[in-house]
């Protein structure tokens, strides 16, 4: 069990689970000693503990991590720790190009296109080096906010090659992309990632996969043996010279495909040019069926193993020695092939009139409860089987029936088994807290695999008080584990960050500093001066706009400056008169005292 904060090697923390699939999970984490987020992929299941298979994907994976080109994501390290088998590799912000088509449906011609020519050049570039990728799909493109495709999973798909089809939970994926000689049992070459690809832009442009079915061998029946429909009849608008491109990658016959990757690439730059919009319809050089490649068809669960292994019937010739022998051996296989009739017809025919008993309608057991349901199946000759299965329903009680197995209407043998499906009520699953994590992976999720009504908001948050990330999760409407069903509304609220005015005095702002602010943002200043000594010359004493409130663009913004005071005149000193001095000096002087 990978937990949050876990370290991998030594060296690779785990952050958070970004993605669940049928060979592996892939977890964001931190590259502890290249400070950097790295996606991780950690083997799960089986495959962990095939050492056959986990040799392949070591080796495999770490040949494709010699690729190096914009459009492939690019593999940083391989390894095992602790029984943990995983694979570090670039972490692209953005989804897969199978979340986007379940959001958009199809997509415009120029997008389809833009995206074709970075996959076919990525493309190119791995079969220049020799590596095929066997399981190219949407689900392994990513693509991110600008626009830029990165193709995944190459270590992993050339390691899986035929195991990943005995995956009971990663089958369907890969099958509607899966050229006719992979599904024949027949080896991979550059052509069958053309195959894909093709098949990739069909999807593009319509939204929907070319051939489907209940099981995987029925679909890759489809892809070896029907013809592919057309673009244009899903939507007219699309040139010719655009259907020719998909006709000529998805050719049965992989003689009729292109050479290489960088043909089909070329052929994509030139699509759209006058000269070719409305050229004619492509036709197959060579014979699309030159063999029933059906006979060839191996059942899913076998295809791992290999050709050698399955033994055609060899016609073998008896040479007669005499017409005596010969008149023996007739007589024989004579009487052999009588008694072998004969046991046919008894069992086909007479043991089953022999021992045939009336047929018993399946009675309708909805909405009852189980052991009304039980007697009734009994009185009708029918028995119940021990377990008793259980599933979601909106409309049946919970602990009531929803269905039997054989269905309701059913005509069946006396003492058939039946199986009874109890509703468990109406399916709820438990919110996540989802703060931190990016919005649109969150609502990906939400809203195509739980079915929930899942609406964005923005609050206004200081950019002063942290760093916020556009496309965070800064809140929820509902808790972690409140209990939510499909249909239901969550609103996940991200940052509407807002600047706000400092506290310019406090902070010993200058007029210019004042300035460059309000030019940055769009503000109107007004200068006012204030003599004083409580402050330094020059500095903002007071300001308009309260420190922490929000900055609009065009307001008027006051502040008030420190000015150094004047210096007051100081009063002159009174000069002595002549007659303060004569009074001065008759004071002073001291009258002589006759003696006698």
């Amino acid at each position: 069990m990978i937990t949050k904060g876990q370290k991998i090697n030594d060296r690779y923390e785990i952050i958070r689970s970004i993605g669940e699939g049928g060979m592996a999970n892939v977890y964001l984490g931190y590259d502890t000693i290249l400070d950097r987020n790295v996606a991780i992929k950690i083997l799960r299941g089986d495959l962990s503990s095939d050492e056959k298979f986990v040799r392949r994907f070591q080796r495999e994976a770490l040949s494709a991590s010699s690729l190096a080109h914009p459009n492939i994501v690019e593999m940083y390290d391989v390894g095992e720790d602790d029984g943990i088998y995983y694979i570090v590799m670039e972490y692209v912000e953005g989804k897969t190009l199978k979340q986007l088509l379940k959001k958009r449906g199809s997509l415009t011609l120029s997008e389809a296109i833009d995206i074709m020519l970075q996959l076919t050049d990525g493309m190119a570039h791995a079969h220049d080096s020799y590596i095929i990728h066997r399981d190219l799909k949407p689900q392994n493109i990513m693509i991110k906010d600008d626009g830029q495709i990165k193709i995944t999973d190459f270590g992993i798909a050339m390691a899986l090659n035929a195991t990943q089809l005995t995956q009971t939970n990663s089958v369907m994926g890969s099958v509607h992309y899966l050229p006719p000689e992979q599904a024949s049992g027949k080896g991979s070459t550059i052509k069958s990632d053309i195959y894909s690809m093709g098949i990739i832009f069909y999807e593009l442009l319509t939204g929907s996969l070319p051939f489907k079915g209940d099981n995987a061998v029925e679909i890759a029946l489809k892809h070896m043996r029907d013809p592919l429909p057309s673009v244009r009849d899903d939507n007219p608008a699309i040139p010719q010279s655009i259907e020719n491109i998909i006709l000529k990658a998805t050719a049965k016959n992989p003689k009729n495909r292109y050479d290489d990757a960088r043909s089909m690439h070329e052929d994509l730059l030139t699509a759209l040019d006058d000269d070719r919009i409305n050229e004619p319809p492509y036709k197959y050089p060579y014979p699309e069926h030159e063999n029933d490649s059906t006979k060839n068809l191996k059942k899913i669960e076998d295809l791992e193993k290999d050709n050698d292994d399955e033994e055609e019937p060899i016609a073998t010739k008896i040479e007669d020695k005499g017409d005596k022998k010969r008149k023996i051996i007739i007589i024989v296989l004579a009487v052999v092939f009588s008694l072998l009739v004969l046991g046919i017809i008894t069992v086909a025919f007479i043991i089953p009139a022999v021992t045939a008993s009336e047929p018993v309608t399946v009675p309708d057991c909805e909405g009852l409860t189980v052991n009304r349901c039980e007697k009734t199946l009994q009185d009708a000759g029918l028995e119940v089987r021990t377990k008793i299965e259980e599933v979601s329903s909106s409309e049946i009680k919970k602990g009531r029936v929803v269905r039997t197995d054989p269905a309701k209407g059913r005509s069946v043998k006396e003492g058939t088994k039946v199986t009874i499906y109890q509703s468990t009520g109406e399916e709820t699953f438990e919110i996540e807290d989802y703060t931190g994590q990016n919005y649109i992976e969150v609502q990906t999720i939400l809203e195509t695999q739980y079915g929930l009504d899942v609406s964005v908001e923005k609050r206004d948050v200081d950019a002063s008080e942290r760093e916020y990330d556009e496309q965070e999760i800064i809140g929820q409407s509902l808790a972690a584990g409140s209990e939510v069903k499909e249909g239901d509304s969550i609103i996940l609220y991200i940052p509407n960050i807002v600047d706000t005015f400092p506290n310019m005095a406090a902070e010993g702002w200058s007029l210019a500093d004042a300035e460059a602010f309000c030019d940055k943002y769009g503000l109107t200043i007004q200068v006012e001066y204030q003599e004083t000594t409580a402050y330094e010359e020059g500095k903002i004493i007071t300001q308009s706009r309260a420190a922490g409130s929000p900055i609009v663009k065009g307001q008027t913004f006051t502040v008030t400056i420190a000015q150094k005071p004047k210096e007051e005149e100081q009063p002159s000193t009174p000069s002595t008169s002549d007659d303060e001095d004569e009074d001065s000096e008759t004071t002073t002087q001291t009258p002589s005292t006759d003696t006698e």
